[in-house]
């Protein structure tokens, strides 16, 4: 089931917003500040995040701002304010696309699916791709199934092409929830994801090892 993440401080439109994606068939989540929103996404990280831009503790801005130092799981950001300006200012931040209070749930539902589809087309572009659901890395008509930590690892590295992740970062970001995970235990999964990439029939190097800095992703040629 696709999971979003909603991020309401006003609780009428919350439920609001609840009710519509749920009758949709999305999984949903409710947090009603921006106070624990990065952690909210490590540990469980969405397909989509709905985001307010008036939030207490943390605004929207700063909260997507935090979010694509990381990810680029998309964003719909809600605002009560029109003015071109503030539209300016939200997508600046990082969303990819917005809202203006007051809104109909068709609108905002059929935005949600026209960035979901946006997004898997351009999450598949290179033939590999990231089953969340199934927790498969597929490539053409063969798959291979990851554990839980194996996919942490390849969707941290995946959702930011070519950029080179350290094993701290790795280990602070995809295995947050892990207490006793260690560098060897890193490379151990980098290893185990590599033997299962070339069982795919696939070649060419996708996991680089970067000495002294880390591990990136290298996306296949088309």
């Amino acid at each position: 089931m696709i999971k979003i993440l909603v991020v309401e401080d006003e609780s009428q439109i919350a439920k609001y917003i609840y009710k519509y994606l749920t009758l949709e068939g999305f999984e949903v989540t409710l947090l009603n500040s921006g106070e624990f929103f990065i952690q909210t996404v490590q540990q469980d990280p969405p397909s989509l995040v709905v985001l307010d831009l008036m939030l207490p503790v943390k605004d929207g801005v700063a909260c997507c701002k935090e979010l694509r130092e990381f990810s680029d799981i998309p964003v719909i950001m809600l605002t009560a304010k029109s003015t071109e300006v503030d539209r300016i200012i939200g997508l600046e931040a990082g969303a990819d696309d917005y809202v203006c209070k007051p809104f109909s749930a068709k609108e905002l539902v059929l935005r949600v699916k026209a960035i979901l589809r946006r997004f898997k087309i351009a999450e598949t572009q290179s033939g590999l791709i990231l089953n969340k659901g199934s927790l498969k890395l597929e490539y053409q008509d063969d798959s291979i199934k990851l554990t839980k930590l194996e996919f942490s690892l390849m969707e941290l590295l995946y959702r930011k092409p070519s950029r080179i992740f350290s094993r701290q970062q790795i280990m602070s970001i995809a295995y947050m929830e892990e207490k006793d995970i260690t560098d060897r235990a890193v490379d151990s999964h980098v290893k185990n994801l590599r033997k299962k990439i070339r069982s795919l029939n696939i070649e060419s190097i996708v996991i680089d090892c970067v000495y002294g800095a880390g591990y990136q992703y290298l996306p296949l040629s088309d």
